[in-house]
């Protein structure tokens, strides 16, 4: 049988645990929650923007890609689709074009060259706050126009899943090359497991057949904004037409929650931006 004394000091440590166990629930009271691992949310939302940023050369005839990236950060984007991006070439002082507006925006980066031109590179590119885990680069087949297109492909991490961002830059020229370039976007893009959200300068008004194409599969985030102006995004001076679009799938659970364009003259086209709201899907990372 425990004596006198052993008993005593049994009894000094229990008291001892108890109060070290209550300061250590009042230093950390959420110390459960800190520890724990929490599961990605069931959804998430990304803005996201368009913009033809015209190699950086404002209404003004002046090239400022300080100016240009005020206006994405302005905005405070997620991921960023930028169309007519220039690298090393002549005319914009070979200036790495997109490699500078990273900097500016604090953004990670991928481009695509569609084009060499005057002893550089002429394509897309797309900006993510997120990192970009891979890229996938396609030469639209059209060549009745002297300018050579295509798209760029980012796969982005964001909170535990993959989500697929493309921008695009099509003809300008003529109607039926729009719509060749489109069908062959939407064959690349078929197998595409999603979210996947496409945007760019389509040079293609509501009524045409590429954005006609288009909407059999996707959602254009401004209609679904039901956005209470006509949204149109070209030419700066004089806004005339929506030819810049922000579309994403349905089957994705994505859903816009607002749209809107932003007034500025530093490229000949406006930049268009929207909320999207992404819900659970079924590629997160394991």
């Amino acid at each position: 049988m425990p004596s006198l004394k052993q008993l005593k000091a049994r009894r000094d440590l229990l008291i001892l645990g108890l109060l070290l166990s209550l300061l250590v629930v009042g230093a950390y009271p959420n110390s459960a929650a800190r520890i724990s691992v929490k599961p990605p949310a069931a959804t998430q939302t990304l803005r996201v923007m368009t913009y033809n940023i015209h190699v950086g050369i404002g209404m003004d005839k002046k090239l400022d890609l300080e100016r240009i990236a005020g206006v994405i950060n302005q905005q405070h984007p997620d991921l960023v689709g930028l169309q007519e991006v220039d690298r090393g070439v002549e005319r914009t002082q070979r200036i790495d074009e997109i490699v500078e507006i990273a900097r500016l925006t604090r953004m990670n980066y991928d481009f695509a060259f569609n084009l060499r031109y005057q002893g550089g590179q002429y394509g897309v590119a797309i900006l993510s706050r997120f990192p970009i885990i891979s890229m996938e680069h396609r030469l639209y087949q059209n060549t009745r126009e002297a300018e050579r297109r295509g798209f760029i492909r980012g796969e982005v991490l964001i909170g535990g899943r993959t989500v697929n961002f493309v921008t695009t830059h099509l003809d300008y020229q003529y109607e039926d090359g729009r719509l060749f370039e489109t069908q062959q976007l939407l064959a690349a893009l078929k197998d595409v497991k999603g979210p996947l959200i496409v945007v760019g300068d389509f040079n293609d008004i509501p009524a045409g057949r590429a954005y006609q194409l288009m909407r059999y599969q996707f959602d254009d985030a401004w209609t679904a904004a039901r956005a209470a102006d006509e949204g149109f995004s070209y030419p700066t001076d004089k806004p005339s037409k929506r030819i810049d679009y922000i579309f994403f799938r349905p089957t994705d659970r994505v859903r816009t929650k607002r749209a809107w364009i932003v007034e500025t003259t530093a490229s000949d086209h406006i930049p268009v931006v929207a909320d999207l709201e992404i819900g659970d899907g079924q590629n997160r990372l394991r």
